[in-house]
């Protein structure tokens, strides 16, 4: 079996090609976040995202991203 880092840009690919958008993608974060905020660190942490970017999403994920 071949191995593939699967990492950020293949998942950005990956929701791309079943149709989801930015907004869509913002939304999904965001409730990831509000729902099993450690578990979505601990993800984007698996898809080899940098430290500062991780807490950057996430912070986005609570403020902008996050509907009232």
């Amino acid at each position: 079996m071949q191995t593939t880092n699967f990492g950020k840009q293949e998942f950005i690919e990956l929701f791309h090609e079943i149709g989801v958008g930015e907004e869509a993608s913002r939304r999904w974060h965001a409730t990831f976040e509000k729902r099993w905020p450690e578990d979505h660190r601990r993800f984007l942490e698996w898809l080899k995202i940098p430290a500062a970017e991780v807490e950057r999403i996430r912070e986005s994920s609570r403020t902008t991203w996050a509907r009232p």
